[in-house]
């Protein structure tokens, strides 16, 4: 496999409190409907996959957020072009510092806070709704 058909992303789960910034991108899934996610997007040169999570998070959420921990990484492939593109997203759980969501990017629709219970059901991507759930238990586990 060559490098052109790897991708390398990272993203936030940011918590505060019992509650998850969820996002809802402008760019539509694959077969046109509304995505619930997580925000995330390609790591750039010369970043680690921790600082352009943090980018991420206040690009696309308005927000400042402190790092936690990793999360997990969520691996798929996807087709672009008839090329088979295979892709790892690096999460890591963050605490919201500052910030309001009002303040994201253009690439966003919507940014909120949604109860992290709700958001392990409700995202649109197995893989993030699994972040989500690794952020609730090393939550309970710091209480």
């Amino acid at each position: 496999m060559s490098t052109d058909d790897r991708e390398l992303s990272a993203g936030g789960v940011v918590v505060r409190g019992d509650d998850v910034i969820v996002i809802v991108p402008t760019r539509r899934g694959a077969q046109g409907q509304r995505v619930l996610g997580l925000p995330k997007g390609h790591v750039d040169p010369g970043e680690n996959a921790e600082q352009a999570a943090r980018r991420e998070v206040r690009e696309e959420a308005g927000v400042e957020a402190d790092m936690v921990e990793k999360l997990g990484d969520v691996r798929y492939f996807y087709q672009r072009d008839g090329q088979r593109i295979f892709k790892m997203v690096r999460f890591f759980l963050f605490r919201y510092r500052a910030g309001a969501l009002e303040d994201h990017d253009d690439e966003v629709e919507e940014a909120r806070w949604m109860p992290l219970a709700e958001a392990a059901r409700a995202l649109s991507y197995r893989g993030e709704r699994e972040m989500v759930g690794r952020a609730l238990s090393a939550i309970s586990k710091q209480r």
